[in-house]
């Protein structure tokens, strides 16, 4: 049986997408793939493969050590990826983000959630042979649609309107996420219900925290901001909600999107060019604040276009189920161990 250790500290801060699809993989590993890999986690033992989830200094110290078998390199982010995150001065944003690049050059193989990210990677000098493009997935036992009747009893058991629709955004509370426009659109519409569920994980270093942590602690009457949900919580505000919106500026295949496939929840996104790449066709695109405030004026009373989108989240969520990205990863680890 292959051995694989992996290094991760993804869940070391809550909120973040890199730990759900970390823990969604270790799932998926202990359940549908456990008689296939012994796996173990942050040890030091010999190994056929080393995974690396998280970008920790130990575990660049780490890949010089004999027994780690073929490293295998997870990119969540690529310094670009940062700007509108984290608020890193001079020097240090430079040395980080070189520190960044060496991590991946030192991986014998890098595993990308978003094929644009491949050409990227190729111009820091990662050669494209050395890259594979493995989507994120979510658990369908986890995240699961519910019942108009069920949609409303959570309404009431979490204090939200019954009769006014309703707009979820998930995610850290940052610039890059679009919560300006978030914020703007509920300004905008108080006939809705808006509500961004998230924090602020990285606590001042946030990129515009002063200003966000503002509307946070006064937002307007028709938005709510319920802090960092425990993960087990969040399929409820999905089902509780009628629209998901993620008005991000920059991500890469964002766990909260599958999520809410996954509970067949309408979803709405700044139309990037990696989501085209990926889930064209599976969501309602938005170029800018302008057509997102467009949509949220006729989508609401708008049934058949409603539908339509929760016919395509569904469709969406089969696509990048467990069964599916299973096959993947078995294929994938079995076949980086021959060349070990």
């Amino acid at each position: 049986m292959l051995k694989i250790n992996m290094f991760s500290a993804a869940d070391s801060v809550k909120g973040q997408g890199v730990g759900s699809a970390y823990n969604e993989l270790m799932n998926l590993l202990h359940t549908r793939l456990n008689g296939d890999f012994q796996v173990t986690v942050n040890r030091y033992g010999k190994v056929d493969l080393t995974h690396y989830h998280t970008i920790n200094f130990s575990y660049y110290l780490s890949t010089f050590l004999p027994g780690r078998g073929r490293k295998i390199g997870y990119v969540h982010f690529l310094p670009e990826t940062l700007e509108g995150s984290l608020k890193i001065p001079q020097p240090f944003r430079g040395i980080f983000y070189k520190y960044v690049i060496a991590f991946y050059r030192r991986m014998d193989h890098i595993v990308v959630v978003n094929p644009t990210f491949i050409p990227k990677l190729v111009a820091y000098g990662i050669p494209a042979t050395k890259v594979t493009y493995i989507p994120n997935f979510v658990s369908r036992q986890e995240f699961y649609p519910v019942d108009a009747a069920q949609k409303l009893q959570l309404r009431q058991q979490y204090g939200y309107s019954a009769k006014k629709f309703t707009v979820l955004g998930i995610g850290q509370i940052q610039e890059r996420k679009g919560l300006f426009d978030f914020i703007k659109l509920a300004n905008h519409h108080p006939e809705l219900q808006f509500i961004w569920a998230g924090g602020f994980s990285f606590g001042r270093m946030t990129d515009g925290y002063a200003e966000l942590k503002k509307v946070v602690d006064d937002p307007p009457a028709n938005l709510s901001f319920p802090g960092i949900v425990d993960r087990d919580k969040l399929v409820d505000y999905y089902n509780l909600a009628d629209l998901f919106l993620l008005p991000s500026f920059n991500e890469l295949f964002p766990m909260s999107v599958l999520e809410a496939f996954s509970t067949g929840t309408p979803v709405m996104l700044r139309d990037l060019e990696l989501y085209q790449a990926i889930i064209a066709g599976d969501y309602q695109p938005a170029k800018d604040y302008a057509e997102m405030d467009q949509v949220l004026t006729t989508l609401p009373h708008d049934a058949a276009t409603l539908d339509q989108l929760h016919q395509h989240s569904l469709a969406a969520a089969d696509h990048y189920s467990e069964a599916h990205l299973a096959e993947i990863w078995r294929d994938f680890y079995r076949q980086q161990a021959k060349k070990g």
